[in-house]
């Protein structure tokens, strides 16, 4: 099953894709929901970020070549950092480039997308909180990344975190194809089977850290083949069984 959180006639909902239609639910996937048996073509609404989440917890250097790229040794544990509510953009929102970067990088990630709360879950138990699974991007203005040790500034702009377009309830996160095109060319290509810290295995840790809320997303780490983009560039994030994300670069 894929969600989608949409806007139509000025109205706001959440509703089932299926095969260019959208079934509206009466509430919304996070709580008890019923769906209706009408529907709106999907080409007729527009699509938004599938959730709304009060954080996105982050993982670094979780592919193998990545790390590599980064001349990086590979992790022992998650490298965790956060990207605020406020970088939340959905499917052909625009990317704005901050004028004080001088080079904006994209980095494709599997995103997890939580369905309930989660405090002190073992990893056996871990899917059922996680609802499913989308498309993100973990924009990044690369320049700005090393100057203080940490990467808030540098992962945490407004716009800065793309999700959608779907919430794929079925797909296997553990062997998914997964791709970022500038401009229709190939930049990455990799499999989330080359994950170092798996999906479910990253829940359960970071709950053991801190209570994951409804909508809470994971962002799972990019693979190999980051680079630039600029003003005017097209960034999609493709992965297999989700969907593609799509979003323009415009200058600030």
């Amino acid at each position: 099953m894929k969600f989608v959180r949409y806007e139509h006639n000025g109205t706001f909902g959440y509703g089932v894709f299926d095969n260019k239609e959208i079934y509206p639910l009466d509430t919304n996937p996070f709580e008890t929901y019923s769906i209706s048996d009408s529907s709106i073509q999907a080409n007729k609404v527009r699509i938004l970020s599938p959730c709304l989440p009060s954080k996105a917890l982050c993982i670094g250097l979780n592919y193998r070549d990545h790390a590599e790229e980064m001349r990086l040794t590979l992790p022992t544990a998650p490298v965790v950092f956060m990207k605020p509510s406020s970088s939340v953009i959905g499917p052909q929102e625009a990317i704005v480039y901050p004028s004080m970067s001088k080079r904006l990088d994209y980095e494709a990630e599997l995103v997890i997308v939580m369905r309930k709360s989660a405090r002190h879950v073992a990893e056996k138990d871990v899917d059922d909180y996680i609802l499913g699974y989308t498309c993100g991007n973990d924009v990044t203005a690369r320049d700005l990344q090393p100057q203080d040790g940490q990467w808030t500034v540098s992962k945490g702009f407004d716009t800065f975190m793309p999700l959608g377009p779907y919430i794929d309830t079925d797909v296997d996160p553990d062997n998914l194809a997964i791709h970022s095109l500038l401009n229709g060319t190939v930049k990455q290509s990799s499999n989330t089977s080359n994950l170092i810290f798996k999906c479910r295995y990253l829940v359960s840790y970071l709950s053991k850290v801190m209570t994951l809320y409804p909508q809470d997303v994971i962002m799972t780490g990019t693979p190999g083949g980051i680079g630039p983009m600029n003003a005017g560039d097209s960034i999609e994030i493709a992965i297999e069984g989700i969907g593609s994300l799509v979003n323009p670069i415009i200058k600030e």
